[in-house]
């Protein structure tokens, strides 16, 4: 598939947003969080202004932005109107939370209900924006069960290391909650390299034969392609990434995306004394390596259309 910009930026802001607008849910009411009102500020701008930069550039993808307002209509059956409905709801008790949390405190009833709902908000969103992709039949690199709970793993482990960032230079860090931050990208890392040895031990089994129903006949080729040249299909669903670049795109999602946040947070818990600089560089690593891991999302997806036009297997 294309890997459009603007779905690249959506899915890596917004799921990182709801990541951090999740951790915020739970653990401000806790008290476990810095009892501050400029770092409950920042922290939540911080949540909501990924969140909301993430929906602004999914709306740039549409045909017509200004009608997307009717896909929240459509919620009985498609996942991308659920994801936008769940996104909506979601801002009401951020909101409150941001207000009772900043102005009020973290103690009290409020901020502990906005906080929860908060917290279930963001997993419904990120769930339904796993499931967009993942409802897709014709595109075996989505339709497993690999994809929802990458997407709800990246985006705690994103929101978990940008709150860890916050954390330490208001005094807020500890060794202990560095290792709880090192745990979730060990086992973010565990479930990528899961789906990664998914896509390319398990391919699908769309043939040109199973398409066009012909192979009880015998081997099936085309004489010739249904177009002399390109068009939609080919460029959007028929996009094609070598191998070459796939590993080498791999290997860079793998080092900053993962490896230097993990390395960097599990030092942090190490050496105190410089832990706000080593959870600042994971913040930074992790968000240059991460639109390189949902860049090869889409360029490794295979759609199934592919099959007309000489693709032997997808």
């Amino acid at each position: 598939m294309h890997p459009a910009f603007s779905i690249i930026f959506f899915t890596t802001a917004a799921g990182a947003g709801y990541g951090l607008l999740f951790l915020l849910g739970l653990l401000a009411p806790s008290g476990a969080l810095p009892d501050s009102r400029p770092f409950a500020i920042a922290a939540l701008v911080l949540g909501l202004g990924l969140v909301t930069a993430g929906l602004l550039a999914s709306m740039a993808h549409l045909g017509r932005p200004e009608r997307a307002w009717r896909a929240l209509s459509q919620w009985r059956s498609s996942w991308l109107s659920r994801e936008g409905v769940a996104s909506v709801l979601t801002y009401m008790p951020a909101l409150v939370l941001a207000l009772s949390w900043g102005w009020l405190g973290s103690e009290g009833r409020v901020t502990l209900v906005a906080g929860v709902l908060t917290a279930v908000g963001a997993v419904a969103t990120v769930i339904c924006t796993g499931m967009i992709y993942a409802s897709l039949k014709t595109i075996h690199q989505w339709h497993n069960a690999w994809v929802v709970p990458n997407y709800m793993a990246i985006g705690l482990m994103i929101g978990a290391v940008f709150l860890n960032a916050l954390m330490h230079p208001w005094g807020g860090g500890s060794p202990e909650f560095d290792v709880a931050v090192a745990l979730i990208i060990a086992a973010t890392i565990l479930l990528k390299e899961g789906y990664w040895t998914f896509i390319e031990t398990r391919p699908a089994q769309s043939t040109p034969e199973s398409a066009t129903g012909l192979g009880r006949i015998g081997p099936t080729r085309f004489l010739e392609s249904p177009h002399s040249e390109d068009n939609y299909l080919i460029k959007e669903m028929g996009f094609s990434l070598g191998r070459k670049h796939s590993t080498r795109l791999r290997t860079l999602s793998r080092v900053l995306g993962f490896g230097v946040p993990l390395v960097a947070t599990a030092l942090a818990a190490l050496a105190p004394v410089i832990a706000t600089p080593l959870t600042v560089l994971a913040a930074l690593s992790i968000a240059i390596g991460m639109p390189i891991e949902r860049w090869l999302f889409f360029a490794e997806a295979k759609h199934t259309v592919q099959l007309y036009y000489g693709a032997q297997r997808v």
